[in-house]
């Protein structure tokens, strides 16, 4: 693991008119980790990864990228820096087919090998969307869109892999499945930042985690740390299982 972070969060803070909905956050993220951001719905997670990705702009503090700060970059430029994210409610574009959606993630790519191997990348991790590379997106499973989600966010060749709730909507066999596939991308050098709702599911490919609540980063520490500690998992994680 490298000494220097890939990605740093420094004294964040982002206003929603009067609110304040992240206060003064601090973020870091070295290469090759699976980051996890818990905690409950309106505790601020989802403003995180939309303000790393450029759609939300910080009231006060920095977001640094590989030693470059990208907080003042429009969103098409932090995407083309490394940074990729698949969106809360997978958003994928129903009319077209699982090939074309991801073709759309390749925007960035100019050459046609890299966007054949991306293709080839993207079909490793879900088979499912190879055998159904010809389907129109709106007739996939809940399961199957999600997993295009991910592969379409991954098209560009990201190094920071950003994720928001992966889990959602779906059966607790396949939340395994995808969280599976999302720690074999990170062993793979793509580094993930993910939030999540199922954080029981989340803590066990987390390498670190950060708990949210109300814009305050309430507690952090080692995945298997936080699933282990008693007073979080009653007032957040439910029973930590397998």
């Amino acid at each position: 693991m490298s000494k220097q972070p890939i990605l740093e969060i420094r004294d964040l803070e982002v206003f929603y008119g009067p609110i304040k909905a992240l206060k003064n956050i601090n973020i870091t993220v070295y290469e090759g980790q699976v980051v996890a951001l818990l905690g409950a719905n309106g505790a601020g997670k989802t403003t995180t990864l939309r303000t790393l990705s450029g759609i939300i702009r910080p009231t006060n503090g920095q977001i640094i990228f590989e030693g470059k700060r990208i907080d003042k970059l429009a969103p098409e430029k932090i995407t083309s820096n490394g940074i990729s994210q698949s969106p809360e409610g997978r958003q994928i574009f129903g009319d077209l087919t699982v090939e074309e959606n991801l073709k759309i993630g390749a925007y960035i790519v100019k050459s046609k090998k890299t966007l054949n191997d991306n293709f080839e990348k993207v079909y490793n991790y879900f088979p499912v969307l190879k055998e159904r590379r010809n389907q129109v997106a709106s007739t996939l499973s809940g399961g199957e869109q999600q997993m295009l989600a991910i592969g379409r966010a991954l098209m560009n060749n990201p190094k920071v892999l950003l994720l928001d709730e992966p889990s959602l909507g779906l059966a607790p066999l396949l939340v395994k499945e995808i969280l599976q596939i999302v720690n074999n991308i990170a062993k793979d050098g793509v580094t993930v930042v993910i939030v999540e709702q199922n954080a029981a599911q989340t803590l066990k490919i987390a390498d670190y985690a950060y708990v949210l609540e109300v814009g305050n980063i309430s507690k952090e520490g080692e995945g298997h740390n936080l699933a282990n500690d008693s007073t979080l998992a009653e007032a957040y994680l439910g029973t930590v299982s397998n």
